[in-house]
């Protein structure tokens, strides 16, 4: 059974944890280097995308992830975690970083502030979800090589890019495990 962490600095760490149990994989929460090293895959949840990027650099945690992603460590992102796993990001905070690893420019908080925040049915794979968006970012423009997994009106908010999956909504806050059910398999090399 594959391992699959969870970075426990900030977020949904619980939920995914038991959506990813729910999807067929063995779930750990992960803080440090070592823990993260010894996993299969690595879940980056939603939150706060500028507390998550202070808590990697505070953690030391962020060139490693980099280094790691890049090296082809599988890693999902919801929400904040789309944000990390973005190549460039468009109204982050003086000085943000992202780990990077999709070739996708995301917005931060593009549906709106926290008050904005709703559920509506979206379009992934070309089949309907039910998608909680929180504060939630999109992809402005996505790079040849990555497949647009979902859209909500005419925006990007579920891509893949080789083992890279994010999505600007939380999949962990539904019973639908499909996104997480896709992840594992990633994890596993069998899709």
């Amino acid at each position: 059974m594959q391992e699959i962490g969870v970075l426990a600095l900030q977020g949904d760490v619980r939920e995914h944890l038991g959506a990813l149990e729910q999807a067929g994989a063995k779930a750990v929460p992960v803080r440090r280097l070592a823990e993260i090293e010894a996993v299969d895959g690595l879940v980056i949840p939603g939150g706060e995308s500028t507390t998550l990027w202070r808590l990697t650099v505070a953690f030391e945690l962020l060139e490693p992830l980099r280094k790691l992603i890049a090296a082809g460590l599988p890693a999902f992102g919801s929400c904040a975690g789309m944000i990390m796993l973005a190549d460039r990001l468009v109204d982050g905070v003086d000085g943000q970083e992202t780990l990077g690893g999709i070739d996708i420019t995301v917005r931060r908080n593009a549906f709106g502030r926290q008050v904005d925040s709703f559920e509506r049915q979206v379009t992934v794979d070309g089949e309907p979800f039910h998608a909680v968006f929180i504060r939630a970012p999109w992809v402005e423009r996505a790079g040849p090589g990555v497949r647009v997994l979902g859209e909500d009106d005419g925006r990007i908010v579920a891509v893949r890019q080789g083992a890279l999956l994010a999505t600007a909504f939380h999949p962990e806050l539904t019973p639908d495990r499909r996104i997480h059910e896709l992840f594992v398999s990633m994890v596993k090399g069998t899709s």
